[in-house]
């Protein structure tokens, strides 16, 4: 046998192959009910045949950066309802052609003073301990970052985590070094437990459930993704993390590739729901890694929900959800149940809109 006639016989078992594992796939699908068959479609994929995983890096290869026909900026999305009044503030930042980095840090700021948002800044929920800890990021088109966790007494984390970017050689300070770099900074010491919070705790406590606990409500951090006129993308996340959590607890928040990732290349994503799935799954860099593959930001939100799916066990039994802005200003959203929303504002207007969701049911 001459080589030539080598090459093309195991060319044609590479493809034969290559289309049984693809047909392997649709059975699985068509086999399980719709949760359970995207989940194990998922799992499969990522134990597919060496020949199908060549085929798919040779196709992400091909399609590094996502192509649509027109660029849509500026624009930011947030997540959550209480994402409006912060796409609000942060869309006077770049209607005037100011920076998308400003336009995030500005707009996160309105959650963060405000006590009604008792998921964020200043009246969130307090740690098991009765103590508000709060965690955020920001990140900007450059990989430039910052980030601060379990900062106590100071309202505005997300302007504490841009000093750190700034103004420091590191990425993250936590906890008391956290506290003493903002005070050094101008920040100014307050005490962020309202009434409705502190009593709300001393009910939790009254009730017995010293337990810290997370179930499917307790998720609503706000994420902010934006693209500003100059075409460069910024993001930030900020939180009061997990009601009556564990004392010294960290969610995905702070954490860059966790909660939050920016890549100018391609997009940034955000994200929300119990922080130690995102961790698990390093879910905003995977996103945006499916999205440099060549998956658009609807379709890669969904991969990684339903990475999550398959790959950790009782992961229905918490939220998680996220959003994600292309470098184009294509926009898209997935949760694994039903009840997240994600605002949007651009020059036409601004519009809060319910993500499509992985399992049935709507969490109120």
């Amino acid at each position: 046998m001459t080589k030539s006639t080598k090459t093309q016989s195991t060319t044609s078992k590479q493809n034969k192959s290559l289309l049984q594992g693809r047909r392997d796939l649709l059975k699985l699908a068509a086999a399980l009910p719709l949760a359970g068959g995207l989940a194990a479609c998922a799992s499969t994929a990522a134990t597919a045949p060496a020949s199908e995983k060549s085929v798919t890096s040779a196709t992400a290869a091909a399609t590094s950066k996502p192509k649509p026909s027109a660029v849509r900026k500026p624009i930011v999305v947030s997540t959550w309802e209480h994402g409006m009044p912060a796409n609000a503030a942060a869309w006077q930042v770049l209607s005037r052609g100011g920076s998308a980095l400003d336009a995030v840090e500005q707009g996160v700021r309105v959650p963060e003073a405000d006590p009604a948002v008792r998921t964020v800044g200043y009246g969130g929920y307090p740690d098991a301990s009765g103590e508000v800890t709060l965690d955020a990021c920001i990140m900007d088109h450059q990989l430039n970052c910052g980030s601060v966790a379990g900062l106590k007494r100071i309202k505005h984390p997300i302007s504490v985590a841009r000093a750190v970017m700034e103004k420091t050689p590191h990425v993250m300070l936590v906890g008391e070094g956290a506290l003493e770099f903002a005070k050094a900074q101008g920040f100014v010491e307050e005490n962020l437990l309202t009434e409705q919070s502190k009593q709300d705790w001393l009910l939790w406590r009254e009730q017995g459930k010293a337990k810290s606990q997370i179930n499917l409500e307790n998720h609503d951090t706000i994420g902010m993704l934006a693209l500003d006129s100059d075409g460069h993308l910024a993001g930030a996340c900020t939180t009061s993390g997990a009601a009556y959590k564990l004392p010294g607890r960290v969610g995905d928040s702070p954490l860059i590739g966790a909660g939050l990732y920016v890549d100018q290349d391609v997009g940034a994503a955000t994200a929300t729901g119990l922080g130690e799935l995102m961790i698990k799954t390093v879910g905003c860099h995977l996103v945006v890694e499916l999205m440099r593959q060549g998956l658009n930001p609807q379709q890669a939100c969904q991969r990684a929900v339903e990475r999550i799916a398959a790959k950790i066990p009782n992961a229905a039994e918490a939220q998680v959800g996220f959003l994600a802005l292309s470098v184009n200003g294509e926009v898209g959203a997935y949760c694994l149940h039903g009840g997240f929303n994600y605002a949007v504002q651009d020059a036409s207007g601004a519009t809060l809109t319910d993500a499509i969701h992985l399992l049935p049911g709507v969490v109120a």
